[in-house]
């Protein structure tokens, strides 16, 4: 199989690309490196099967020209990090929808089947848990720029619907809270790694609120086998699932259990949310998915505890510090 990845350097794109390439599979990267990093594709770099491409998706004609070349398109570039969406709605709406919509056009007009990575961003505030991929979307105001990466996801998704319905082959997966090695740990990267690193950096654990927002943790090994599962399962086609967890964890207790599987006493803070966010976000309480769908179509289990997959993160940044 042949297959592209866009936001190839990207945390799970890059987790992604090793492991198409593990099964023997050739694998075409695309990345800007506007957030993506070449570290996390370096043991790739003398590949054979792998073809990588500093460049972004809105070049039309080197696009098309991988396209051709594929079966299977993984399309993962995007804007992402709430911080980064609450600063930058612009660029957000620009790659996550604009863009998009150019690759799902070369994509149905080649025949290529299509795997969209979109986002548990998109059930907004809805408090129907768990969420099913059929719930309602129910999203804050407008002059919250919070609600920007959720709506350019959302577009984006009636985009990919729009062309199936015109015969696109095409799968859309929504991630729930990804961690593991090579996450961002700065201030735009996700609250499992961004302790991760405060911790081993010496400073305390910065909580934001008072830490009883929920998510539920997905480790990225658990998270490939459904996005891998996606691109080959043929029943899969014209389907939304959710790729999660089912433990649902306040942040509060998430900043304990990395205190205790790393071993080191640190401190935890609490901070509002206007002073790392500003005053345009806002935040969603609760977030936890109904895996119904994935669990029979694409045989998807979660396997990794939270304790286990944290402890493997945490060992895997430490090493390298």
């Amino acid at each position: 199989m042949r297959y592209l990845i866009t936001g190839a350097a990207g945390f799970i794109g890059s987790h992604l690309c090793t492991a198409l390439l593990a099964q023997g599979s050739e694998v075409w990267g695309i990345d800007d490196l506007s957030q993506g990093n070449m570290d996390r594709l370096e043991h790739l770099k003398d590949h054979p099967r792998f073809h990588f491409t500093k460049s972004c998706i809105s070049k039309a004609g080197l696009l098309e020209e991988v396209i051709k070349k594929v079966d299977v398109i993984y399309h993962m570039a995007a804007v992402v990090g709430v911080k980064r969406y609450v600063e930058e709605p612009v660029r957000v709406i620009d790659v996550n929808v604009c863009f998009t919509s150019r690759l799902f056009e070369l994509a149905w007009q080649y025949d290529k089947k299509v795997v969209f990575t979109s986002t548990s961003e998109v059930y907004g505030k809805n408090s129907d848990i768990p969420f099913r991929e059929s719930a309602n979307r129910v999203y804050g105001p407008s002059t919250k720029d919070r609600w920007c990466y959720a709506i350019s996801k959302t577009a984006a998704e009636h985009l990919c619907l729009g062309y199936i319905k015109k015969g696109l082959r095409a799968v859309i997966i929504r991630y729930f809270n990804v961690y593991g090695p090579h996450a961002d740990t700065s201030a735009y990267g996700g609250v499992a790694t961004r302790f991760i690193n405060q911790l081993l950096n010496n400073k305390p654990l910065t909580v934001h609120n008072d830490g009883s927002q929920t998510r539920c943790f997905t480790y990225i090994d658990d998270i490939l086998k459904g996005t891998i599962e996606a691109g080959s399962c043929k029943d899969a086609e014209g389907n939304i699932f959710n790729l999660g967890h089912h433990r649902e964890t306040p942040i509060l207790e998430l900043a304990q259990i990395i205190l205790d599987v790393s071993g080191i006493k640190g401190e935890i803070v609490f901070q509002p949310y206007k002073e790392f966010y500003g005053t345009s976000y806002e935040d969603i309480p609760r977030r936890i998915p109904d895996l119904s769908a994935a669990e029979q179509i694409l045989n998807y289990k979660p396997v990794i505890t939270l304790e286990e997959g944290l402890k493997k993160t945490f060992k895997w940044y430490k090493s390298r510090m």
